[in-house]
Order: C-alpha cells, then sequence, then structure tokens
C-alpha cells in the first residue's frame, strides 16, 4: 500500500507514529515503564477536528448495563442480520460529533455499534488551541502560553489518574452484558462481539481481546490464596481493531488471543516500537495470535479518527485506515 510499511500478517511486524518533542512522564498505570509512559496524551486524543460539512450523527442515545452509549443501527435493522460492534473512543468520549458520525459509518457497512461513555461523564480536558499564536508573540504572551500548556498537561495527567483501567474495565463489562441481552441477535449473528477502538480506547480493545486475570483490575478482589493463581477471564471480543493506541503496553499485547489488527503512526512518541510494539508482535508471534500491524507514515497521531483535514494525504490515509480496520472485522 503507498506510502505505508505492512507488517506481514498472522503473525505480523511493527508499527508507530509521528515524532513530537515531549518529556516522558510517569505513567498512571501501574507497572508500565517510564519508556512506555511516554508522553501521556496528545491534542488529537483530547480535541475534535472540525466535523465533516453537512454529516449529522444517525443513532441514539440510551444505556446499557446502566451506563449511557450512543447505539447506531444499520437503516435495515432488525430486518436484515446484523454483527454487534464495540466502538471505544479517544478522549473525546462518545457526545463527540465525530466519534459518532465514525460510529454511523460501522453501521453503514452492516453492523450495530455501541459507543459507551467509558468515562463516566467526564471526557478528556480540552487542549489549549495555539493555532493562532503569532510569531511576533511577546515575551509575556509566552510565559502565558507556556503556563497554560502546563496546566493543560496536569489536567491531563489528572484525568488519567481519574480513568485507570481498575475504573474503565468494570463499566465496560456492564455494557457489554447489557448489550449480550438487549442486542442477543446481533451477538448471534456474529458469532460474538467485535471491537475498533481510537486513542485512548484502543488499549482497552486490546484488553478486551485478551485472556485478562480475573482480579482487581476487572473490579473484583484478589485471590488471597496465591498458590491458587486468580481465574482467567476468556477474551470478549471474537476480533479486534485499532489506531494510534496510547498507554498501550507490551504487556497487553502479551495477553491477547484473539485476532488483532493496529494502525499506527510512524515515530509515534504516545505508542512506542522498541517498548511497545515490537515486543508485542513478538509475543503474539510466539502465542500464535493472528495479528496485523500497519504503519501509517507523514500523519499525525489521531488521524484515523473521522474529521475534516487539509492535507490531502492524511485525508488519504484516514480513509484507508478505515477500510483496514473494517475488512479486518468483516473477515473475523
Amino acid at each position: 500500500m503507498a506510502d505505508n510499511d505492512i507488517a506481514t500478517r498472522a503473525p505480523e511486524s511493527d508499527a508507530q507514529e509521528k515524532p513530537a518533542e515531549a518529556a516522558a512522564v510517569q505513567s498512571v498505570f501501574p507497572g508500565d515503564t517510564p519508556a512506555q509512559a511516554g508522553p501521556s496524551m496528545g491534542d488529537h486524543c483530547t480535541t475534535d477536528r472540525p466535523a465533516p460539512t453537512g454529516e449529522k450523527p444517525s443513532g441514539d442515545v440510551s444505556k446499557l448495563g446502566g451506563v449511557d452509549c450512543y447505539i447506531t443501527k444499520p437503516s435495515d435493522y432488525p430486518h436484515s442480520p446484523s454483527k454487534l460492534l464495540l466502538l471505544l473512543t479517544g478522549g473525546t468520549g462518545y457526545k463527540s460529533a465525530n466519534n459518532q458520525l465514525q460510529a454511523d459509518k460501522y453501521a453503514s457497512e452492516g453492523y450495530l455499534v455501541v459507543m459507551p461513555d467509558q468515562f463516566d461523564n467526564d471526557p478528556a480536558p480540552n487542549s489549549v488551541d495555539m493555532a493562532e499564536v503569532q510569531a511576533d508573540t511577546s515575551w509575556l504572551e509566552s510565559i502565558k502560553l507556556k503556563t497554560a500548556e502546563g496546566i493543560k498537561s496536569f489536567m491531563i495527567d489528572m484525568w488519567l489518574a481519574r480513568h485507570t483501567p481498575e475504573k474503565v474495565l468494570p463499566l465496560l463489562h456492564k455494557v457489554v452484558e447489557g448489550a449480550k441481552e438487549e442486542f442477543a441477535d446481533a451477538v448471534a449473528s456474529g458469532g460474538g462481539i467485535y471491537g475498533v477502538g481510537y486513542c485512548f480506547g484502543a488499549k482497552y480493545i486490546v484488553i478486551l481481546a485478551g485472556e485478562q486475570p480475573d482480579t482487581v483490575a476487572w473490579g473484583q478482589t484478589q485471590p488471597k490464596d496465591e498458590e491458587q493463581g486468580s481465574a482467567k477471564k476468556a477474551p470478549v471480543l471474537k476480533a479486534g481493531a485499532i489506531a494510534h493506541a496510547t498507554m498501550l503496553t507490551k504487556e497487553d499485547l502479551e495477553g491477547v488471543k484473539s485476532p488483532v489488527y493496529i494502525a499506527a503512526v510512524k515515530d509515534d512518541p504516545l505508542c512506542s516500537e522498541d517498548e511497545v510494539l515490537t515486543p508485542g508482535r513478538r509475543a503474539m508471534e510466539n502465542n500464535k495470535v493472528e495479528h496485523e500491524i500497519q504503519v501509517f507514515s507523514g500523519v499525525p497521531h489521531g488521524f484515523a479518527v473521522l474529521g475534516d483535514y487539509d492535507d490531502a494525504k492524511i485525508k488519504q490515509s484516514q480513509a484507508q485506515a478505515f477500510g483496514q480496520m473494517l475488512g479486518w472485522i468483516q473477515s473475523h
């Protein structure tokens, strides 16, 4: 594929994102190394692009398992069979028009899409818009801007500290159980649940595609008898596809059991090739897990999330990533 590096297929190769100079921060996820933590979240994870002109979301908001969800369905559902797709967003959350339009695109391809409020009505703080900063900014204004950037970074770090796996995973399980009951026909039609995730949500699609300990990360109690070990939960997802993950760790990839497609950005500081993707790929190869990792170059982190861009290459890559992610879940 033009301009993109594709890392083999089932077992596959590595991937990454767009360069950006940023100091490493301490991860809010226990067990992450500083190298894995890297910059915590970028502007593309927390701020929407302008929505495509003239497009309006067509789904509705309702509750599943007591959690608000944006739910969008194929136009001919329930008269024609549909498959259930769990869509997890970046920090902008389920109320974002772009995220809702993204869900609608999958619905138009025959999926009943459930996009939950995985942040419990607490989406990421909006990033400070630096686009209008002029080259002749005064010294005082520069100080103010740097202060604003520092505050933004602090707010995002505090937000991440509120949304750890211990908080997010139990919420997602409520949604999944609610969806299994409410849309049993779609689950049966697809032979399980499919998942796609972007930025923050990508990590959780990977976790739900894995065999995970039935412990505190799932909102449950750590077993007292360590010799017995902890029970394992089978993968929630039949197959998953993600784009430009943030906060992903090699341990997340080591646990994967279901087929996974990863769209990454070359030299992405938010998803290290050396510390996350390469060891994760090797683990999936050793575990004989079907996977594909595709690297997109010359695009920013967040490029695959629906939004209006002037750059033709970004538009092309966005469409290509959607096609690859859709194709992956369709083929599984």
